[in-house]
């Protein structure tokens, strides 16, 4: 790297103040720029996409103060002197499927997680696609990953018990002026990518399949093999089955610091007690670089990006079977295609997301001009799509490096670390493969310290709660009989059985809030948004659990519903 050069090409720009210097092989960025747009840019100019070195931002911003992780407010000695052989840091699919892999050695797995369940962040807040690689290119670990991760799911999802469907992939161009060098693009990507499923195909043969596309669209890139899942629920198996075969998952735990000695950590504090792990995993997500510089093997930086996404209705599933976006080949200097729309695993339609830059690891905050921003380029492609059908929107925040590559790799300084980071889009689908190799990272350093065994009990298999709404009748009333508590509708706009929810609660890593049972079976995901269910599922949560229902909580933290009666005289009045 020539660091003169860049520091003159950055400083061209942003002036003396921003200085650029080598450090253990990668490039360090200091000074002070005046916006966070600046920073991210300045950076990124210093980049190389060939991994030959990482960019690592110390610029400060001027006139902010970049939030800190929020800490759980629990503060007990529940896992003091915990000596697990392998702690993992981040409870979201990278960290809950590496948890799983693990399992099969015999192994002592500890998942701490700062949340109050699992996919909280990232992995609870995406799109659901699994991507079949078309628009990566060859070299990066995210190609290579995620080839091999899109031909991992049909297994995976079976063995979990979780709904997946291979819908197919079209990215619709609107002029034949674009036929050719598309032509060539796909025959590059088929032949030498790797992408073996990809074809042209005409406006016809699109419209033949999707009837609502807009006429406009002269021909598309077409993969088959890209497919819709439940980004948390697949997360929450994961979990489900790694606690199944043995592994321990402690929610409500963060990361507070890390004790090192001769290169290597010898324990973890959190707020729940010391850990004194044999090796760590770092798969924290957004705040994998805040891991790394606790562990002090900090050589890659995060500049998180957040995406919105908007749900709609189940009725306007119809409007598409698969996965579709419009392109342009206008370069652009934004770090995706501007959303898509994606027939979701449980038949609604998903619009998004798109990709605005923030310094705010944790703020999830819906802007209106994401929206509308999104929605106005998709309608170009399929013309009936109405913001009057969204029931709700959310946002993510998705973890890149400024390489725009993954970070998967033994630690640098420290001896006993595995980096799990920079997973962003699309690390849903590249999840089975990574943990595959970072599973095998680990049990090899950890049989240095001594003998691992492969664990002839682990069982891949995880059965999920029984999914009433798509039974047959006759079946459907088999499990009445057997069990009255599926005869009792709670969520009438997904059919959600009191029986379901009580499974949920019993389940092997149950969470107690209303969101908990809402991302395991789906009550309140209909359009009233749990209007009227709500209150029935806090009921069951408080006869399940005992806690009084002022004490449900709608998430984590202080999430309360209730403050309270509103009643006095026969006590029963809430």
């Amino acid at each position: 790297m020539d660091c003169q050069k860049l520091q003159k090409k950055v400083q061209r720009i942003y002036g003396k103040g921003v200085h650029v210097k080598e450090r253990d092989g990668n490039v360090v960025l200091s000074g002070t720029l005046s916006s966070w747009e600046d920073v991210v840019n300045a950076c990124t100019m210093c980049a190389d996409k060939k991994r030959r070195y990482h960019v690592i931002n110390d610029l400060e911003l001027e006139g902010a103060e970049i939030p800190k992780m929020r800490i759980p407010k629990i503060q007990d000695q529940a896992l003091e002197g915990r000596r697990p052989d392998v702690l993992i840091i981040g409870g979201g699919i990278s960290g809950t499927s590496i948890a799983r892999e693990l399992m099969k050695w015999k192994l002592d797995v500890l998942l701490v997680e700062k949340e109050a369940d699992v996919a909280m962040h990232a992995s609870g807040r995406n799109d659901g696609e699994v991507h079949p690689g078309i628009d990566l290119g060859k070299g990066t670990l995210k190609q290579h990953y995620v080839i091999r991760g899109n031909r991992m799911y049909g297994k995976i999802c079976k063995e979990l018990d979780v709904p997946f469907k291979r819908c197919g992939q079209y990215v619709e161009m609107m002029h034949w002026s674009e036929l050719i060098p598309v032509c060539l693009y796909a025959w590059q990507r088929k032949h030498i990518c790797g992408v073996s499923d990809t074809k042209v195909i005409a406006g016809s043969a699109l419209r033949k399949r999707e009837p609502h596309m807009s006429k406009e669209m002269k021909f598309a890139v077409y993969n088959g093999s890209a497919g819709s899942v439940c980004p948390y629920g697949l997360t929450i198996a994961y979990a489900e089955n790694a606690v199944q075969n043995g592994a321990e998952i402690a929610l409500n735990t963060a990361v507070l610091s890390m004790e090192k000695e001769q290169g290597e950590i010898q324990s973890v504090l959190t707020n729940r007690g010391r850990i004194y792990p044999g090796i760590v995993i770092n798969a924290a997500g957004t705040f994998a670089e805040d891991v790394a510089e606790m562990a002090g093997d900090r050589f890659y930086s995060i500049h998180p990006r957040r995406g919105t996404n908007a749900i709609l209705d189940k009725k306007a599933g119809s409007l598409l079977g698969g996965i579709a976006s419009w392109k342009m080949l206008k370069k652009t200097a934004q770090h995706t295609k501007g959303g898509g729309i994606v027939h979701t695993a449980h038949d609604n339609l998903l619009v998004g997301p798109d990709a605005v830059e923030t310094y705010e690891k944790e703020n999830f905050a819906t802007e209106k001009s994401s929206i509308e921003n999104t929605f106005a380029k998709q309608k170009i492609a399929v013309g009936e799509l109405s913001e009057r059908d969204i029931i709700t929107y959310f946002t993510g925040v998705r973890a890149p490096t400024f390489e725009e590559d993954f970070v998967i790799e033994p630690g640098r300084k420290t001896k006993n670390l595995i980096h799990c980071a920079g997973i962003q889009s699309p690390g849903l689908t590249t999840a089975p493969a990574v943990a595959k190799d970072v599973a095998e990272m680990a049990a090899c350093m950890v049989s240095k310290k001594h003998p691992v065994e492969r664990n002839e009990e682990y069982s891949p298999y995880r059965k999920g709660v029984p999914r009433l709404r798509e039974m047959p009748l006759e079946k459907r009333n088999e499990l009445i009989q057997k069990n009255p508590d599926y005869g009792v509708i709670v969520c009438r706009c997904e059919e959600i059985s009191r029986g379901e929810i009580i499974d949920a609660l019993t389940s092997p890593l149950p969470v107690y809030t209303v969101d908990g049972v809402k991302k395991r079976v789906r009550p309140g995901m209909g359009r009233c948004q749990g209007g009227f269910c709500m209150p029935l599922v806090a009921q069951i949560i408080s006869e399940v659990t005992g806690q009084p229902l002022e004490e449900v909580k709608k998430s984590g933290g202080d999430s309360y519903l209730l403050f309270g009666r509103t009643k006095v005289g026969d006590g029963n009045g809430i």
